[in-house]
């Protein structure tokens, strides 16, 4: 499923803004998948993903994954998630993830056309913070990963310099 959701997963719109440096960042997205049960149509996911730092030291590369329902949907521990990331060279910072949806629906129309739909709708509300992801259904916890690992990644510089910044600050 990992592989599936590398694969397939397409950020056609992801926030403008880098995660926050030193406090929770809110992620909200728009994740947009076939249906299976219903063909040529598409299953419409909208939440937030809350990345917070812990309020305790965790050994490094031990995330915290909450409200991806990996145990309820794909029957697996989400301990196991974390070994199996680890064991894949995959690693997540030890962050908490906290997974938040706030609707299920169905858009009675084909990808291509809820993809444009919602695009042309965050763009009218120029909602420059929430993502628009694509990916496959069985497999979307791990499509919001691949999104959070990319905001991640782009946000590093940025981290960098905050991070050297608060140190000079303090030593002055």
């Amino acid at each position: 499923m990992w592989q599936e959701a590398l694969r397939h997963t397409q950020i056609v719109r992801a926030r403008i803004s880098y995660l926050s440096s030193f406090s929770a960042t809110q992620l909200p997205y728009i994740f947009l998948a076939d249906s299976h049960v219903n063909p040529g149509d598409t299953v419409v996911r909208q939440g937030k993903i809350l990345v917070d730092k812990p309020a305790i030291i965790l050994p490094e590369h031990l995330p915290q994954f909450d409200g991806f329902d990996f145990e309820e949907e794909l029957k697996v521990n989400r301990d196991n998630v974390v070994t199996f990331f680890l064991i894949r060279g995959v690693s997540f910072p030890s962050l908490k993830f906290k997974n938040e949806v706030s609707s299920l629906d169905v858009f009675e129309n084909s990808l291509k056309k809820a993809e444009e739909h919602f695009k042309q709708n965050l763009e009218r509300r120029e909602d420059v913070q929430t993502g628009l992801i694509t990916g496959p259904e069985d497999c979307w916890q791990f499509s919001l990963l691949v999104y959070v690992s990319l905001l991640m990644g782009r946000s590093n510089p940025s981290d960098l310099r905050n991070l050297w910044e608060r140190f000079k600050d303090r030593f002055k």
